[in-house]
C-alpha cells in the first residue's frame, strides 16, 4: 500500500499586510520584524533644514575667525606689577632659625596693642624666630646665582629646604635685592591630578571620553591663541566672544558626539540660548552700568591695554563661562527625547515634548543651583570680608564687585532655563516630523517585547 507524503500546512498570515516601515506589527511580541531596521526619525527634509541653518551659521564663523585672528599678543614693557613680572623658577637650598631682631625684621607694636592683627604680627615680629632661606635660581641668565630671603613667623608660607619655588626677578632693583620669592612651583602635582583626570575620562568613557579630551584641548587652543591675543590687540570683546564660543561649540559637539541630526538639534538649541544671554548681558551691564573693572587684575590689563572695552570684556565671559553649562543641558534634553521616541515611535511631537520637559525641569533645578554655589565658592573670601564688616544684603549685592557676579550668574541661568523649552521643543519637531507612513493604523501601536536595532541619529 502506497503512502502519499502531503506537504506540511502553511501557517496562518496575519490579518494585516506588511510594515512599510520596518518596524513590525504591533500584535507580536518577537522582534524580528525589527531586523529591517526602522525608518530614519529625520527625514532628508529636514536634514537639509537643518544644514541650510547650521552650514552659513559655521561658514560665518570660519571667516570671522580669518577676520579676527591675531597675530599674537601685542608686545609691552613689563611694569613688574602683579602676573606682569618676569619669572624663574628657583629652589630652596637651606633654610635657618634666627633671631628677626638681628636680620633688622622686627617692628614696633602700634601704641603697644597686641590686640589688632597689626599689633600681634608686629609683635611675633619682634620675638619671634624667623627664617633665613638661602635659594638658588635654576633658570634664565642668573642660573646658579644665590640669594637670600627672610620668611617672617607668621608668613602663610614657610619654605623648607628642598622646596622648589617661583622667584619674580627686577632688572632695575639694586643686586642684591633683584629676586624674591612669589610663589611655590606646584606644577608637578597640578600635572599627576591633570593625568588623574585624564585616565578616569578615558577608563569611564572610553572612545567618547578620548573625544571629550581631544575636545577640551581644542577648546583651550581657541581660547589661547584667538580669543585671549585677539582681546588684547583691540578687537571687539563680544565680537570675538561670540565668534571664539562660537567655534568651540561647533568643534566640541561634534566631535563629541557625531556629525548626526541629533546633535545639530544641541548645537541650534546651544545657540538660540547664547544669543539669549548676550542680549540680556548686554542690557544689564549697561543699566546696571558695570565697568568690568573691579580689582587689581582688571586694573592692571586696563593700564596696560587702556583701549580693551573693560565691560564687553565682562559680556564676553559672561557668555565664554555660560557655554559650558549651555552644552551639557541642550545634549542632554536631545538626547532624552531622541530616547523617548525610540521607546515609543507613535509618540507625537507633543507627548515628546511633554516628556522631555519633566526630565527638563529636575536637570535645570540642579544646574541652576551648581552654578549659583559656584559662584559664591568662588566669591566666598569676599563674602566673608562683607560679613565682617556686617553689611546688610543690600550694600552687600549694589558692590560692583558683587554685582558683576550676580548679573554673570542671574543671566547664565535665565539662558539655561530657557535652553530646556528651547532644545526640547526643537528635538521633538525634529524627531516627530515628516517621517513617511509614521500615521499608518497598522503602525499604530509599538511592539511590546520585541529588541529592536539602535535607530538612525
Amino acid at each position: 500500500m502506497t503512502t502519499t507524503q502531503q506537504p506540511p500546512p502553511t501557517p496562518p498570515q496575519p490579518p494585516h499586510g506588511p510594515d512599510p516601515s520596518g518596524a513590525g506589527g504591533g500584535d507580536h511580541g518577537h522582534g524580528h520584524s525589527h531586523n529591517h531596521g526602522p525608518a530614519a526619525p529625520v527625514s532628508q527634509h529636514l536634514r537639509k533644514v537643518i544644514a541650510a541653518i547650521l552650514v552659513p551659521f559655521s561658514v560665518a564663523v570660519v571667516v570671522g575667525l580669518a577676520v579676527l585672528w591675531p597675530g599674537g599678543a601685542p608686545a609691552h614693557e613689563r611694569t613688574g606689577v602683579g602676573f606682569d613680572r618676569q619669572t624663574q623658577q628657583a629652589t630652596v637650598t637651606r633654610v635657618e632659625k634666627v633671631d628677626c631682631k638681628s636680620v633688622n625684621a622686627s617692628g614696633d607694636t602700634p601704641t603697644g596693642d597686641t590686640s589688632t592683627a597689626e599689633g600681634s604680627s608686629a609683635q611675633q615680629q619682634a620675638t619671634g624666630t624667623c627664617g633665613k632661606a638661602s635659594i638658588r635660581v635654576d633658570t634664565g641668565k642668573d642660573k646658579g646665582r644665590t640669594f637670600t630671603e627672610i620668611v617672617q613667623p607668621d608668613s602663610p608660607r614657610q619654605l623648607h629646604e628642598g622646596q622648589e619655588v617661583i622667584v619674580a626677578y627686577a632688572p632695575d632693583a639694586p643686586e642684591n635685592l633683584q629676586y624674591s620669592v612669589t610663589d611655590v612651583n606646584r606644577k608637578f602635582p597640578m600635572a599627576l591630578l591633570a593625568g588623574i583626570f585624564a585616565v578616569a575620562v578615558v577608563v569611564v568613557g572610553r572612545l567618547r571620553g578620548v573625544m571629550a579630551l581631544v575636545a577640551l584641548a581644542v577648546s583651550f587652543m581657541v581660547l589661547t591663541f584667538f580669543i585671549l591675543p585677539a582681546i588684547l590687540q583691540g578687537s571687539n570683546p563680544l565680537v570675538v566672544a561670540v565668534v571664539g564660543a562660537s567655534a568651540i561649540m561647533l568643534i566640541a559637539l561634534y566631535m563629541c558626539h557625531g556629525l548626526s541630526a541629533r546633535t545639530s538639534v544641541a548645537v541650534l538649541g546651544t545657540l538660540v540660548s547664547l544669543l539669549l544671554i548676550g542680549l540680556l548681558g548686554s542690557l544689564f551691564i549697561g543699566w546696571a552700568a558695570l565697568t568690568g573693572n573691579t580689582d587689581d587684575n582688571t586694573g592692571l590689563i586696563h593700564g596696560l591695554y587702556p583701549h580693551i572695552d573693560m565691560s564687553g570684556l565682562l559680556l564676553a565671559g559672561v557668555i565664554i563661562g555660560s557655554l559650558g553649562v549651555l552644552d551639557d543641558v541642550t545634549v542632554t534634553q536631545t538626547s532624552a527625547v531622541w530616547e523617548l521616541h525610540a521607546a515609543n515611535p507613535t509618540m507625537g511631537w507633543r507627548g515628546l515634548y511633554r516628556a522631555g520637559i519633566r526630565i527638563g525641569r529636575d536637570h535645570i533645578a540642579s544646574v541652576v543651583n551648581t552654578l549659583v554655589l559656584a559662584y559664591a565658592g568662588a566669591a566666598l573670601p569676599l563674602l566673608l570680608l562683607f560679613s565682617i564688616a556686617q553689611s546688610s544684603v543690600g550694600d552687600v549685592a549694589n558692590s560692583e564687585l558683587v554685582a558683576e557676579e550676580i548679573v554673570r550668574t542671574l543671566v547664565g541661568s535665565i539662558g539655561l532655563v530657557a535652553s530646556v523649552p528651547v532644545t526640547t521643543a526643537l528635538a521633538a519637531l525634529v524627531v516627530s516630523a515628516d517621517r513617511p507612513g509614521s500615521h499608518e493604523p497598522s503602525q499604530a501601536a509599538p511592539g511590546r517585547g520585541g529588541r529592536g536595532r539602535r535607530r538612525k541619529r
